[in-house]
């Protein structure tokens, strides 16, 4: 029987990138899985790829700064599939900005989809997860969550209170078998990775240039995360909650060898 078997798993921002990793791994481990994100092309690409694969999707359109939205993509895939059983808060904004020079209305919408929108959807899952006996919540931090780079203060912040969120709601959800762990993040490569660095006038050499900084020779990728996502998801951490992994190549703090 496979891992995930009769799991029934929401990913939200799965049309690309990091989401869709994870749910292409969860599928191929029998999940059925509801793919959510805005960009219809990248979801009939995450769909298609799952269906090849042989597994089971669906996908639901929502924008997560929308409050009412977080409740219509939980039943949704409680409709669709009939349960809940895992649910991966992945989908985030990056907006960038100084805490001098950020603008409110990027504060808020940073707020509304990093930090809010999981709450949200923490709060609607409950239900759902306590009815099928227990569940899993993986959170998908960064480790910008400890100090962060100048430049993404709103998102180093959201992605701090989505720790302690993770570690409240682990505390209180115990007693129903509900498990609630994080992921914190290092530097990853996907499309939306790149598409970032060639705006910021990196160059079309810039991969090598950042590979070269890493202790290990490359950049994390989607299926690295999708690997430490499994082990939370999954039974094998069947007594782990409440737990912030730093997936990363520095110990947080340590300076770099070179």
């Amino acid at each position: 029987m496979a891992l995930l078997s009769d799991r029934i798993a929401l990913v939200t921002g799965s049309t690309s990138g990091i989401g869709r990793g994870i749910a292409r791994r969860f599928a191929a481990l029998g999940a059925k899985v509801v793919v959510h994100g805005r960009d219809q092309a990248g979801a009939s690409q995450t769909l298609e790829a799952i269906g090849g694969e042989g597994g089971e999707a669906a996908w639901f359109a929502a924008d997560l700064a929308d409050a009412a939205a977080c409740s219509r993509l939980v039943a949704f895939s409680v409709e669709r599939f009939g349960g809940l059983d895992i649910l991966v808060n992945n989908a985030a904004l990056t907006t960038r900005g100084d805490i001098e020079h950020v603008p409110l209305h990027i504060v808020d919408s940073l707020f509304a989809v990093n930090l809010r929108a999981p709450l949200l959807l923490i709060q609607a899952a409950v239900p759902h997860l306590k009815a099928r006996g227990g569940g899993a919540i993986v959170n998908i931090g960064s480790v910008n969550a400890y100090i962060g780079e100048p430049k993404l203060c709103p998102y180093s912040v959201s992605k701090g209170g989505l720790m302690t969120l993770t570690k409240n709601t682990a505390a209180y959800l115990n007693r129903y078998r509900i498990r609630v762990n994080q992921i914190n993040v290092g530097w990853t490569l996907t499309e939306g990775e790149d598409r970032v660095k060639q705006l910021e006038g990196k160059g079309e050499r810039w991969l090598e240039d950042a590979e070269r900084t890493r202790p290990l020779g490359r950049l994390l990728r989607p299926d690295d995360v999708a690997n430490a996502v499994i082990y939370f998801a999954s039974d094998d951490s069947a007594l782990v909650t409440g737990a912030v992994m730093d997936l990363e190549q520095y110990p947080i703090g340590a300076p770099p060898n070179w």
